[in-house]
């Protein structure tokens, strides 16, 4: 990872009964105290296995909040994630290459790519699985500060980051890696 990376904070709400699957995530701006919104994400069903999670990405140009997606729960484990009107299930964002596979794929524009968990047993980190770029670091997950950084030739897909972040980082948290 380097200087030019997206540094984004995960900020989750201070009330203890709010769904961890709320989440609003911040731009960290280098040399800085200052951060920028850039993501909500909304699940009003604390509790509830299924239900809706919004979420929203704001337009910089604009400083307006547009409807980027939504994932729709049919249980804790499963569902559809809306990138727009594109429908993908959950299934096809976290795709297991083997059944003993740790890893989790997902593929944009038919380049795949797969998160693994750090050798910490915390972190997550995304790379790269094509021929000609395999095993680069595209994000980093740190469990500690709640930062993901996004490799700056990864930003025409940051959405995608974003949510199988999201969704590892939930499947991690209800014990179905």
């Amino acid at each position: 990872m380097s200087a030019t990376d997206l540094v984004l904070r995960f900020v989750y709400p201070s009330n203890p009964n709010a769904d961890f699957r709320t989440v609003n995530i911040h731009q960290v701006i280098e040399g800085s105290d200052n951060t920028i919104e850039m993501y909500k994400f909304h699940h009003p069903n604390t509790g509830l296995t299924t239900g809706v999670t919004s979420f929203q990405r704001k337009n910089m140009e604009t400083q307006l909040w547009e409807n980027a997606g939504q994932v729709e729960w049919s249980s804790n484990t499963s569902g559809a994630v809306y990138f727009g009107v594109e429908r993908i299930s959950i299934r096809e964002l976290r795709k297991l290459k083997k059944t003993s596979s740790k890893s989790r794929r997902f593929k944009v524009n038919n380049s795949e790519y797969k998160w693994k968990i750090a050798e910490n047993g915390t972190d997550l980190i995304c790379v790269s699985d094509n021929l000609t770029n395999r095993g680069k670091t595209i994000a980093l997950w740190t469990q500690e500060t709640l930062i993901l950084r996004v490799a700056e030739r990864a930003e025409g897909f940051l959405d995608r980051i974003v949510v199988t972040c999201f969704l590892n980082l939930w499947f991690k948290r209800v014990g179905a890696w």
